[in-house]
């Protein structure tokens, strides 16, 4: 999927809807009714770039685990080899939410499948050694992922860690609509935020340990993902960003602050419904 750059903000980007027929032939232009998204901030783009969708769509918004995206894409532009193995220190615990890992001290696998386990996963051990073992080290990769957020015209966006456990790492639903755009051109963000399943051995002479993928609608068999990031912190709430095909034609969905922690997905099915039963 390739979605336009869209450089419609704030109000802005209602008038742009309006005329969203003129830039394209999409079959979920100007659908009638609401969705009754429970997300605070959502927005849903056709493959132009068109809005289908929006809701509070320029509110500044804590965007958790959406950060490793951005973890991903810095890694990947960086050009360091995916195949070096990192090893997990004392540097890489969670002190700020304390949240715990199976990942031990001494565990090692390439940067390939940390990468891997931090998007599919949302490992924050992984993300965390990723910025860490980083050229320049972490302060120099904090402000790389905050150079490509400028880049791509995030101009509501900050990022403060690589893991996105800090409610600093914000954002907003039309920044994150470009990061997502941007992330489609990287074939290993796709192939990794889509995995089901993933095996690894991060310890010699140890069995494997097995990782899904946080996203549970990639097991639904009525969608078809071709990218996706779960996010969750008390701040943040719930968040799932998407790249979708829905009936033939591929979107963006963008869901912030969602409380409870199945209302993304609940979110995403009322979307799927509404465009459906409105095309």
């Amino acid at each position: 999927m390739r979605i336009a750059r869209n450089l419609c903000t704030g109000l802005a980007i209602w008038a742009c809807a309006t005329t969203s027929a003129l830039a394209g032939t999409s079959k979920f232009t100007d659908l009638p009714g609401n969705p009754g998204l429970k997300s605070a901030s959502a927005i849903v783009l056709d493959d132009k770039g068109n809005l289908i969708y929006g809701k509070d769509v320029d509110t500044v918004r804590p965007i958790a685990s959406i950060t490793k995206m951005m973890t991903a894409i810095v890694i990947l532009d960086s050009g360091v080899s995916l195949d070096e193995k990192i090893t997990i220190t004392k540097d890489d615990r969670d002190l700020i939410r304390l949240t715990g890992s199976r990942l031990e001290y001494g565990a090692s696998l390439t940067r390939r499948e940390m990468l891997l386990l931090a998007l599919m996963s949302s490992e924050n051990r992984a993300a965390t050694a990723l910025g860490r073992t980083y050229p320049g080290g972490m302060d120099n990769f904090l402000a790389d992922m905050n150079r490509k957020a400028r880049e791509l015209g995030m101009h509501n966006s900050h990022f403060a860690d690589p893991a996105g456990l800090r409610s600093e790492n914000v954002s907003t639903a039309s920044d994150l609509a470009k990061m997502i755009e941007a992330a489609e051109d990287y074939p290993l963000i796709t192939e990794a935020s889509t995995t089901t399943r993933k095996d690894v051995y991060p310890y010699r002479g140890r069995g494997h340990l097995t990782y899904g993928n946080t996203n549970r609608l990639l097991k639904n068999a009525s969608w078809d993902i071709e990218l996706s990031k779960t996010g969750y912190i008390n701040e943040a709430g719930r968040c799932l960003v998407m790249q979708a095909n829905i009936e033939g034609e591929d979107v963006s969905i963008v869901l912030l602050n969602s409380f409870g922690k199945l209302t993304p997905f609940g979110d995403s099915n009322r979307l799927r419904k509404w465009m459906l039963a409105n095309s």
